[in-house]
């Protein structure tokens, strides 16, 4: 792992009040957000977006995928 690598896996605080503004780019509803696993999640349609060196990617090709059961 590079040292690139290694930094944006780095558990970085990301400002609530941008956490607070920040919605599901496919279903416009609030994110959870996950600290440990440093992803925003959207259970409704199973998206986690990842949070790479305290910025929220919000692009849906970005996410990680899982069943919202």
């Amino acid at each position: 792992m590079t040292d690139i690598e290694t930094y944006a896996k780095t558990e970085i605080e990301v400002d609530p009040r941008l956490l607070e503004a920040l919605v599901c780019p496919v279903t416009r509803r609030p994110l959870t957000y996950d600290k440990a696993a440093q992803e925003l999640i959207s259970p409704t349609v199973g998206l986690a977006f990842p949070i790479r060196s305290g910025v929220p990617i919000m692009l849906v090709d970005q996410a990680r995928k899982f069943d919202p059961a």
